[in-house]
């Protein structure tokens, strides 16, 4: 699977050589250990934030959408005007949250996102990991965790970059080389992952704050005998649509 690894368990996953996952049509390899849950009171003041936008106070029950068949596209020659800001809003069944493209830092994983969008490559997927206290993950088509578009962008992040708060990047395999990515993404919900900085950049949230809190204790599968399943949601959370909005530089 994609996935970027808790902090214990890089460490843990260093030592062994094992494997975080695979990316596209790729079986995980290792098992994810020592993960952050967050406390009891962590989950009671994020689900307790006041909603400011998205139209939502909680999270409607939806069914889950069916898996999309396997594609490979071809690999994006899209290029972003750096001097333009692009917001990607996301339509979820717990409501609306806008993610800012870096596209100045990281111009090659945002036009990936942004030619993925327009052609409705994330409309009527799922959230499919779902770790309190760490991040939400979303974009894959299958929704198992092993899905993508057919293809990679390798754009290794800035060395200074830290995964906190809102903060939104790619995930890929623990292979792979740093900064590549597919069209699996994750929001941080910790106040600092203490990731390295591995995982390609691809903006931070700017609007929705309460919607991806909403989203961050949602009730997982957690007593699933198989690991895989255990950071899925019960009920889905589904990504309805992912609308792309440009203007002039701020």
């Amino acid at each position: 699977m994609r996935r970027p690894l808790a902090p214990l368990a890089v460490l843990v996953l260093a030592a062994i050589l094992a494997g975080c996952g695979g990316g596209d049509d790729k079986k995980e390899t290792g098992k994810t250990a020592g993960k952050k849950a967050a406390t009891t009171a962590t989950q009671q003041k994020a689900a307790a934030t006041p909603p400011r936008r998205g139209g939502l106070t909680r999270c409607v029950k939806v069914a889950a959408p069916q898996p999309k068949p396997a594609k490979k596209l071809p690999k994006p020659t899209l290029r972003l005007d750096p001097d333009k800001t692009y917001e990607a809003v996301l339509d979820t069944s717990c409501g609306r949250f806008t993610i800012t493209l870096d596209v100045k830092r990281s111009p090659k994983t945002s036009a990936s996102f942004v030619y993925l969008s327009k052609r409705g490559f994330y409309d009527n997927t799922v959230f499919h990991r779902i770790v309190p206290g760490f991040v939400i993950q979303g974009g894959d088509p299958r929704g198992t965790g092993q899905g993508g578009p057919g293809y990679t962008v390798v754009e290794a992040p800035p060395s200074d970059t830290k995964y906190t708060k809102g903060v939104v990047a790619m995930a890929k395999t623990e292979i792979e080389d740093p900064g590549t990515s597919g069209s699996q993404f994750y929001v941080v919900t910790a106040d600092d992952a203490q990731l390295p900085a591995d995982y390609a950049l691809l903006g931070k949230v700017t609007a929705g704050q309460d919607v991806v809190n909403r989203i961050a204790v949602v009730r997982t599968d957690a007593t699933n005998p198989d690991p895989a399943k255990q950071e899925r949601p019960i009920n889905p959370v589904v990504l309805r649509t992912v609308t792309i909005n440009e203007s002039k530089g701020k």
